[in-house]
């Protein structure tokens, strides 16, 4: 069975992305012009994603922080639409149930390092500057392979600087913006 949809020519903006409406099978993102597109995450990242900000919800009501952990929303910057795996945002900006979040709203933001080549470059190379240039302060990246390991980033100076890796197999204290420990390995183990 064959589909019709319109061609789409040249850059792309902001308001064309929001228009194509949600598509869990697939995330689109803005970097300039460009419309990059990915498929949905498997098992082992969701499972990573929903256990993670569950430790970021933990850590934020024990310190009393006014703040929200999100998963998969579009997250507005000065130059793209990006779908971070989670942000934690200001209680207030989650408040309102938009479409979009501002990163001015965010405090944390986390990559899952998807396991494409091109989701590596992307994910490791490609939106941290973005992040930066938006000036959100913190950025976590989970790695999956070849073995779960969150690095820890905090901007300095307009660039990300790692403060602290937490590998498989140890619980490690990560102090900001919220104080937790965390496993990385606890993190994908599927359940018994």
């Amino acid at each position: 069975m064959s589909v019709a949809h319109d061609p789409h020519y040249g850059p792309w903006t902001m308001e064309e992305v929001l228009a194509l409406g949600e598509d869990r099978g697939q995330r689109r993102e803005l970097m300039g012009e460009a419309l990059m597109l990915s498929p949905a995450p498997g098992t082992k990242h969701q499972r990573a994603s929903l256990r993670l900000a569950m430790l970021l919800d933990q850590a934020i009501q024990s310190e009393g922080v006014a703040a929200e952990v999100l998963e998969a929303v579009n997250l507005i910057l000065p130059d793209g639409l990006f779908i971070p795996d989670i942000v934690v945002v200001e209680a207030a900006a989650a408040a309102e149930n938009p479409a979009t979040c501002d990163a001015d709203d965010v405090l944390l933001v986390v990559e899952i390092v998807s396991p494409s080549s091109s989701g590596r470059r992307t994910d490791r190379l490609l939106k941290p500057p973005y992040y930066a240039e938006a000036g959100i302060e913190h950025l976590w990246r989970l790695e999956l392979e070849p073995v779960p390991t969150l690095v820890v980033c905090e901007l300095r100076d307009g660039r990300y600087v790692e403060r602290t890796v937490a590998e498989a197999g140890r619980v490690t204290p990560v102090g900001k913006p919220f104080p937790l420990e965390v496993d990385p390995a606890a993190l994908v183990a599927p359940r018994a």
